[in-house]
């Protein structure tokens, strides 16, 4: 295989004040096609730089000659694989659980659906910007109940922890627990069906394959929840998260009005996450869940991007 090396003169500025001069400079390259940027790059990755602020290559001339071993160049296969990403050899795959946000949106029935709208248009930002610079900033107007989102202490209960409390510790990378009940006879899932496993510190995740229907009238009716029985378990075991891919954790159609489901949970400072999707994709045990909602002060509830990693196989 043919192999290519770089010869240049090269002037580096640091951020941090000083600067570096070399003078035919020879570097190995992956391939003959790259550009004066990009060698630049590689030059810098080769001497181990840091605080770089400038590059200026000069009399830069691309041979072919035989590699002497420069650090910092992979060889042509190498490079393809770290442009397809490198992380899939320490990162299993992700999933993502979430539905989107859309204007006109209906994700609970009563609870009104965004609306998007712009602050600034495209056309409108070029009288602010140099030419062949534009913008686009757009208003989103939403109920924090919106797609799939997370609940904290604070709609529940007034003196409750506010989204901007949350412990990232208790949402970022939690062992997810995955209970299938896409076959169950019932709408309620109680205590009993837990009973099987070790569920301390878990996201424990109710697959019941209700987010079929989301976006549809045949979502607001026949919804399986969690039974407060259920609700009370996982109180018990102290679990981080329960989510379900359901209109919602609760029983919405018992006519009494309670929650018992948010009620015990919330109390408890476990995290409710409702609607979510994708169940399907991800096994019942080895995964990490993900749910991190903005850092919003005085505010209880709100959409989040959901996301399952999988283990590596």
């Amino acid at each position: 295989m043919t192999e290519y090396r770089a010869h240049f003169d090269a002037e580096i500025e640091f951020v941090n004040g000083g600067g570096l001069r070399a003078e035919a400079f020879r570097l190995d390259l992956p391939s003959a096609g790259l550009t004066e940027a990009q060698v630049g790059e590689l030059f810098v990755r080769h001497l181990g730089l840091a605080m770089v602020g400038r590059i200026e290559l000069a009399n830069l001339e691309i041979v072919e000659e035989a590699h002497k071993g420069s650090r910092g160049v992979p060889d042509a296969s190498a490079g393809a694989a770290a442009a397809s990403g490198a992380s899939s050899a320490t990162r299993g795959e992700v999933v993502d659980l979430s539905h989107p946000v859309r204007a006109g949106l209906v994700t609970y029935p009563g609870i009104p659906a965004p609306t998007i709208v712009p602050h600034l248009t495209r056309e409108a930002s070029r009288e602010h910007y140099a030419p062949g610079t534009e913008f686009a900033i757009d208003v989103i107007t939403m109920a924090g109940n919106t797609g799939t989102y997370l609940d904290s202490p604070y709609p529940r209960y007034a003196d409750g922890g506010d989204l901007a409390s949350l412990d990232l510790a208790t949402l970022v990378g939690v062992p997810a627990e995955v209970f299938r009940f896409t076959d169950a006879a019932g709408r309620g899932i109680p205590a009993a069906a837990f009973l099987d496993r070790e569920l301390a510190g878990t996201a424990v995740l109710l697959h019941t394959g209700w987010s079929r229907h989301f976006g549809t009238p045949e979502y607001a009716h026949g919804a399986p929840f969690l039974t407060e029985d259920g609700a009370q378990h996982l109180v018990d075991v102290g679990v981080a998260i329960v989510g379900i891919d359901s209109l919602n954790i609760d029983d919405t159609e018992s006519g009494s009005g309670t929650r018992p489901a948010h009620s015990l949970l919330l109390a408890a400072g476990i995290h409710v996450v409702e609607h979510l999707t994708a169940l399907d994709r991800v096994q019942a045990r080895g995964a990490r869940f993900t749910a991190v909602p903005p850092k919003v002060e005085g505010f209880g509830t709100f959409p989040v991007r959901a996301f399952a990693e999988l283990p590596v196989a």
